[in-house]
Order: C-alpha cells, then sequence, then structure tokens
C-alpha cells in the first residue's frame, strides 16, 4: 500500500471520528438546553400556581372579614301565603340589609291571596338580595384594589405556610429538590430568605415571580427561587452519555493505535525491501567468486599446477565459510526475536576484554592508515558477561567505524573504560561520517540503514547493531549513540552493571 494511500484513509477516518465527535457533544447540549428550560418552564408555572392560590386566599379571607362584619344585618321575615282552597301556609324569608340597603317590607296579606302574587314577591327578594351580594363583592373588590397593596408583604403573606405549598406544588410537578426562595418587597428590599446560599448564584438560575399580579405595577412584590442542585439533576438525565464517551474513547486510541501499526508495519516493509536487496549484494560477490573458481578448476591446465588449484580451492572455501557467516547472522537475529540468546556468563576483567580486541583488531586499522588507541580509566572493571558475545559486540562497533570511515581522512578510532554512577562504561569513538541525530536510536532496529540514496557502497543488512543492543540488553546493559562534540564521527556508549552490584 502506498503511503499517500495510508495518509488518505488516516484522513479519512480522522474526519469521520471528528464528525461523530462533533455530533455527540452537539446532541448532549442541546438535550442540557432543553432539560434546562423544560426544568424552568415547570418551576415557573409551580411559582404560579402558588402566586394565584395567595390571591384566592387573600380574596376569601376579605370575603370572611366582610361577612363577619356584617352578620348584624341578618333579618328575619315570615310570608304568610293563602292559597286558592283558602288554606294558609306560612313561609320564613331571610333578607339582609347593609349600608344604603333598605329592607322591603312584608306584603300584606291581602295580596298574598293568589300564587301568582306570591311569585313576584320571592323574585324581589331574590333580588334584593342579589343586589346586596353584589354590592358585598364590589366592596370587597374595592378593598383589595386599593387597600391589600398598601399593606407590607409581611402582613399579607405567611411565609412558613409559602415554603410549605413551595414544596408541595414542587414535589406534585415531579422536583424533588432542595430549594431556597426569597420575598424581595415594593421596594426592592429582601424581607425573608428560607436558607443560605453558597456563592453567587448565577442570575439565569434563579426563577422569579411575581406575588399577587394585580397589584400596580409600582407596588408590586417578587418571590424568587433557586435550586443548588439544579444542574446535578438535569446532568442525571443524561448519564447514557458516559459509556458513549468512553466508547469513543476506546474508538479514538483504536484508531490512533492502527494508524500506528499501519505506518510501523510500513516502515518494517520498508526496511525488510531494503534487507533484501543489500542482502542481495552482500550474497553476490562470494556466490560469483565461487562461481567463477569453480569455471576455473574445469581446466585442464590449472588442475595441472598445483599452486593455482591450491589457491582456488581456498578462495572457495574462504567465500563459502563467508556465506555460511552471513546465513548465520540472520539465523541468529530469528532467534534473538523469539526468546532471549544462551549466554554463558562469567566473571571477567572488563580493561583486559578490551585490551585483547584491540590488538587484535589493530591490524585491520592500521590496514587503512589509521589509529586505535585505549584508555582505560575504569578502577573497578570486574563483570559477569559473555565473552563470545562482548567480544563480537565490541568487534561490531570497531568494524562499523571503519565500514564508515572518510576516505580523505585518516581513521582514529578510540575505545574508554570508566566507572559512572556504580556501573562500567565502555565507550567507542571514531572520526567517521557521522550519523544525523534524527538516526541515532532507530540505527539498533533490525534491517534500518542509514539513508544513503541509491550508493551501496557500504555492505550490510543492518543487523550488526540490533545485534548489539539485543546482548547488550541481554546483559541488563544499556547501549546509547551521540553526535561526537565537534560534530564529527559517532560515540557508542556501552553501559554493564559491576559484578558486585
Amino acid at each position: 500500500m502506498k503511503k499517500s494511500t495510508i495518509w488518505l484513509l488516516a484522513i479519512v477516518m480522522a474526519f469521520a471520528f471528528a464528525g461523530l465527535l462533533y455530533l455527540q457533544i452537539s446532541y448532549v447540549s442541546i438535550i442540557l438546553k432543553t432539560r434546562s428550560e423544560q426544568f424552568n418552564e415547570t418551576v415557573k408555572q409551580c411559582l404560579h400556581q402558588v402566586s394565584h392560590a395567595l390571591e384566592i386566599d387573600e380574596t376569601r379571607q376579605y370575603l370572611e372579614d366582610d361577612i363577619n362584619r356584617d352578620q348584624n344585618s341578618f333579618l328575619y321575615q315570615n310570608v304568610i301565603i293563602t292559597d286558592s282552597k283558602g288554606g294558609v301556609q306560612q313561609i320564613e324569608m331571610k333578607s339582609f340589609s347593609s349600608h344604603d340597603f333598605k329592607s322591603q317590607s312584608v306584603l300584606g296579606t291581602k295580596r298574598a291571596n293568589t300564587i301568582v302574587n306570591t311569585s313576584k314577591d320571592l323574585q324581589k327578594t331574590l333580588k334584593q338580595r342579589y343586589q346586596y351580594q353584589g354590592g358585598l363583592i364590589d366592596e370587597v373588590i374595592y378593598n383589595i384594589l386599593y387597600t391589600a397593596s398598601l399593606k407590607p408583604i409581611q402582613e399579607r403573606v405567611d411565609f412558613k405556610k409559602l415554603n410549605v405549598s413551595l414544596k408541595n406544588e414542587f414535589v406534585n410537578s415531579g422536583l424533588n429538590l432542595p430549594f431556597v426562595f426569597s420575598v424581595i418587597n415594593k421596594d426592592g428590599n429582601e424581607v425573608y430568605r428560607s436558607g443560605k446560599v453558597d456563592g453567587k448564584p448565577l442570575a439565569s438560575d434563579i426563577i422569579t415571580q411575581v406575588l399577587f399580579p394585580g397589584d400596580p405595577p409600582s407596588k408590586q412584590n417578587y418571590l424568587k427561587v433557586y435550586f443548588p442542585t439544579k444542574k446535578d439533576y438535569i446532568s442525571s438525565s443524561i448519564t447514557f452519555i458516559v459509556p458513549s464517551v468512553i466508547f469513543s474513547l476506546i474508538l479514538l486510541v483504536t484508531f490512533v493505535f492502527t494508524i500506528y501499526i499501519v505506518f510501523r508495519q510500513k516502515r518494517l516493509s520498508e526496511m525488510k525491501n531494503d534487507f533484501i536487496n543489500n542482502m542481495t549484494h552482500e550474497l553476490k560477490t562470494p556466490v560469483s567468486t565461487i562461481s567463477l573458481a569453480a569455471q576455473m578448476l574445469k581446466d585442464s591446465d590449472i588442475t595441472k599446477n598445483p599452486d593455482v588449484f591450491k589457491h582456488l580451492s581456498g578462495v572457495i572455501n574462504d567465500e563459502t565459510k563467508r556465506l555460511g557467516f552471513l546465513v548465520e547472522k540472520v539465523l541468529q537475529m530469528s532467534l534473538f526475536e523469539r526468546q532471549k540468546a544462551t549466554l554463558k556468563l562469567k566473571e571477567m576483567d572488563a580493561n583486559d576484554l578490551v585490551i585483547n580486541v584491540a590488538n587484535t583488531f589493530a591490524l585491520k586499522v592500521e590496514k587503512y592508515g589509521g589509529t586505535l588507541d585505549v584508555d582505560l580509566e575504569a578502577i573497578d572493571s570486574t563483570i559477569y558477561v559473555d565473552e563470545m558475545h562482548i567480544t563480537n559486540v565490541l568487534f561490531n562497533l570497531l568494524d562499523n567505524a571503519v565500514k564508515y570511515r572518510r576516505p580523505d581522512v585518516p581513521l582514529t578510532l578510540m575505545v574508554r573504560t570508566k566507572n559512572e554512577n556504580g556501573k562500567l562504561l565502555i565507550s567507542v569513538e571514531d572520526n567517521g561520517v557521522g550519523i544525523k541525530k534524527e538516526y541515532l536510536k532507530k540505527v539498533f532496529d533490525r534491517f534500518f540503514r542509514v539513508p544513503t540514496g541509491n550508493k551501496h557502497d557500504v555492505k550490510g543488512f543492518g543487523l550488526g547493531l540490533a545485534y548489539v543492543r539485543k546482548i547488550i540488553e541481554d546483559h541488563k546493559g544499556s547501549i546509547r549513540a551521540e553526535q561526537n562534540a565537534n560534530g564529527i564521527g559517532t560515540k557508542f556508549i556501552i553501559t554493564l552493571p559491576l559484578i558486585k552490584s
């Protein structure tokens, strides 16, 4: 798969996830807004009911007071009715008088001799009662309009009963939540508060209702209600969003991990392709040499010359060993990937080990006109290692320094040992072509080789440093690569635990 295709898939997946996240956030915000509006509307309806009930109670109180004041005006009157047969019926009538109301005198017994006259009398009496009750109601309305609003709100409302009424109304509407209410008088002063409020609530969280809406606007009192747990109540209605967020996070992690794996596999695929190309170049030379030597051995003239025959046999033998070494190197790395290497550990002096490797490798360095210096600063140098593998590690590092030397500059190698923080440090430093900073950590990956374009002037599989890191880590140590202070060459630093630690 092309890299551009992978990026396209990544962008599409990122866009889809961003769209899903946006829809979730929008949906949640709409739900919260709707729930908040429903909550406020329910509270307003409850407050309206309570305010209406207060008005009814006040009107009832005025009616009762007015009736009690006029009870002394009740009059009772007997009306005697004579039917057409000459019988006499007696009816007790109740009539009232108040203010400018005057009682109707009883009809004479002379006009009670007919049912028609009696019916007229009853109608007049009911009309008089209606007129009186109307006047009574008019007086109550007058008192409510012109005297009630003049009274302080403390005299018009019982705040304890108001608290009970509010609570009952809220519970009946499904809002069984703690609340705090306050009453503001017509002068804008707070005359009552039902409880304390932590902090200063937002104006949008306070719901206001006019007490006694019939009062003149300049004399109106207000009821304000605040619910401290309103946000928790509204948030509890969208608890379903929690698993949705969790699944979205899982999807995001899976998406990122998938993209990472795809790019990693792409990089490994490129490394393996480079490995195959490098391996082809590495194997081509010994195979060609063996093939050429085999063809020369077919010549009868060559077989008659013992020296030439011995030389060709030696070439074939050397190249065969070289092929075996390359194959063994690949198999060895394959084995390391599956399990830890089998190490034959023993107690050794790191200084002696470094000297032996340097003496063996010095001839190869001198062949290219270079120098190899050894600086043994370590006082505590006893380590517990596998001699063969640690020797191969040092040989690999020195061999890389020779491979990546600068042709126009004499090669200079420095191997140094020293103690630091209770551990042993072995450094191999050269003045070669060096490694760019962005590749310093990648050089230890399998099959990785520093990009050099299409040139294959330095042969290798990209396995040497991977082998070095594997062996060092199996010895519970670490290795890192650094650029030299002057920016020329590379420095590899191996850290190994001392035997005493």
